[in-house]
């Protein structure tokens, strides 16, 4: 879900390093068509104003954000099985947007937005501090290369900054499919003094995230799936 860029360019030596590498993809008929007649309501521009939920969902519900959701498969899912939540998503990749905004549309749900952009960019200036009832992030890219874990998502100034946005006990919720970056995203959470752990360790999957396709093929390989879930103090 977060793809990141294989090197930053010696011309921009205080350039950030990214999480994503933006790709083309190929975008369906359907999804072109649901950016074209869902997106204006659905979709939120990236700006510098911090986020009103009760205006942008019209309604005051605790909102949940979900940073890298791909095709949107769990989010839908979720959405429509916690109707009483709001849901923020948010994606840098086009195929995928236009897919959850399909998926919006087939099952009749209103209590999603969107904002395609850079995660790190919309929390730092979108989300407002001590505002979320809980985070989502699913399966991020895992760069597998030692030489590329810098590259990894969940890191401790990430995590962190994540935390400041959540609500006294408001929850962040990881899932991941590689091993050895499960083991990163434990100790990195459990460095977070802000952070309680619900389990001794990895958390059993909440009812709430469905096992997607591409996870019950991992499953049934015999591959593991490790999902970490942590409460704000």
């Amino acid at each position: 879900m977060n793809d990141i860029d294989e090197a930053v360019p010696a011309t921009h030596p205080h350039r950030p390093i990214r999480s994503f590498v933006l790709r083309q993809g190929r975008q369906s008929v359907a999804q072109t068509r649901a950016m074209e007649t869902l997106g204006p309501r659905f979709l939120l521009p990236f700006d510098n104003a911090r986020l009103d939920y009760r205006e942008v969902f019209g309604r005051t519900a605790p909102t949940v954000l979900e940073i890298g959701f791909g095709m949107g498969e769990s989010s839908a899912a979720i959405a429509a099985e916690l109707p009483e939540q709001n849901f923020l998503g948010v994606e840098v990749h086009t195929p995928g947007v236009g897919s959850l905004l399909k998926q919006i549309g087939e099952r009749g749900l209103t209590n999603v937005r969107i904002i395609q952009h850079d995660a790190v960019e919309v929390l730092a200036r979108q989300i407002a501090p001590s505002s979320l009832a809980g985070i989502h992030i699913f399966f991020p890219d895992p760069w597998p290369k030692k030489r590329h874990h810098k590259r990894r998502l969940i890191q401790s100034g990430f995590v962190h900054e994540l935390v400041l946005r959540l609500q006294p006990g408001g929850y962040l919720h990881l899932a991941t499919d590689w091993q050895d970056y499960a083991e990163q995203m434990l100790a990195v959470l459990q460095g977070e003094e802000l952070l309680a752990n619900t389990a001794a360790e990895y958390a059993p999957r909440p009812a709430y995230r469905p096992l997607t396709s591409f996870e019950r093929k991992g499953l049934a390989k015999g591959h593991g799936v490790w999902d970490l879930l942590f409460r704000k103090r």
